[in-house]
């Protein structure tokens, strides 16, 4: 079976006029490799030395079996899977598309430069040369789409790849994990640590939405259990980090060192599971200290509070109300009595009853046991 591109054109090479050009194909590499050099700027210190000489065996090979398709005597498909080959290791050797493109066009400006003098003065018919023409630009075309072809299959392979990696760094972020492991992540995935982290808790689906709008550098993991999503924010403006997540169902843990990001997810999850309503830690922390343990803080509540149990409930939560503004406003019984919407004399009176409760009332130890026991009931 004939190659594709001989449906381009009738063209069939006579063997003197392919003995000609096959004597000239060195010359011919090395002016394309040179012209390469200088034209494509990516390409200028890339092609010197060992990975110079390899190219010119590819540019020699390619013309080879250009040389096969003309003559009518390829059967192909060697041609493509280099130039795919090719691609590929242009994305390892860090250097884009458009490189390729341009090495690609000043190489068929070249070659058929060279290609079509060493046709004519063969005795190719003028007649000929057109199609020649139409042949070799055809065959350049073919490469160069086989190479953007492998380009973008390395790319895509690359990012899914780093994709994983990244991922595998924010779980173990989220675990915890030694320096040494983290360390070993961080290298795979090719990110640059910042100094802080902030995690953000959201739903699952909102995960990646939000994640568009913020630093590049953030992790995400959207397939947390119980449908979760979160986000690891490096060196986050908070402020301007609680404002882009407005529109969000988010929680915005504290701002840790990177490796203990963990810290603030924690926080971010122990927030969620204390109130819906909580969007910034950082403001609630009284009620997030106090909630650390619950049993304890349950314990503590009892054991502080226990002479309010003796009385009816209706005069308990009355004293308990009383108690929480003067802790609070520090015995300024004027102020206490504002904040309680009654007369001076009244908070008098129900401080009268708290002292009898609490004989111990002026105790710095009892105070922090009762500022802490009243600060987050409610009265």
């Amino acid at each position: 079976m004939s190659h594709p591109l001989r449906r381009v054109t009738d063209l069939s090479l006579d063997a003197t006029t392919v003995t000609a050009l096959r004597s000239a194909l060195r010359a011919t590499a090395d002016e394309v490799v040179q012209a390469i050099i200088d034209e494509v700027p990516p390409y200028a210190n890339a092609l010197s030395g060992r990975m110079g000489g390899t190219i010119r065996r590819a540019v020699r090979t390619a013309l080879g079996h250009y040389l096969d398709l003309a003559s009518g005597n390829a059967t192909g498909g060697d041609g493509g899977d280099a130039a795919y080959e090719l691609g590929r290791g242009e994305v390892r050797a860090g250097r884009s598309m458009d490189a390729l493109l341009g090495a690609y066009r000043v190489g068929a400006r070249v070659a058929w430069r060279c290609l079509a003098a060493g046709a004519v003065a063969a005795g190719l018919p003028a007649t000929e040369v057109a199609k020649f023409a139409e042949l070799t630009f055809a065959y350049i075309d073919e490469l160069s789409a086989a190479s953007a072809a492998g380009h973008a299959d390395e790319l895509a392979a690359r990012g899914r790849d780093q994709e994983r990696h990244l991922e595998h760094l924010a779980r173990d972020l989220l675990a915890g994990a030694t320096p040494d492991v983290l360390l070993a992540s961080v290298q795979r995935a090719g990110w640059q640590p910042p100094h802080t982290l902030t995690a953000v808790l959201l739903p699952a689906a909102q995960a990646r939405p939000a994640y568009r709008a913020l630093d590049p550098g953030t992790l995400v993991l959207d397939d947390l259990p119980d449908g979760d999503g979160v986000l690891l924010v490096p060196d986050a403006d908070r402020p301007r980090l609680l404002r882009q997540l407005t529109d969000r169902t988010a929680v915005v843990g504290p701002p840790r060192p990177w490796k203990r990001a963990s810290a603030s997810y924690a926080r971010a999850v122990r927030a969620r599971s204390l109130s819906a309503d909580i969007r910034d830690t950082e403001e609630h922390l009284p009620e997030l200290v106090l909630s650390a343990d619950v049993d304890a803080f349950a314990d503590l509540c009892a054991r502080a509070l226990a002479p309010l149990r003796t009385l009816p409930a209706a005069t308990a939560r009355r004293l308990e109300e009383t108690l929480r503004a003067w802790l609070l406003h520090q015995g300024r019984r004027d102020e206490v009595a504002a904040a309680l919407f009654v007369h001076p004399q009244t908070v008098r009176y129900r401080m009268s009853q708290l002292r009898e409760l609490f004989p111990d009332l002026a105790s710095p130890h009892r105070v922090l046991e009762l500022t802490l026991a009243v600060g987050l009931r409610a009265g």
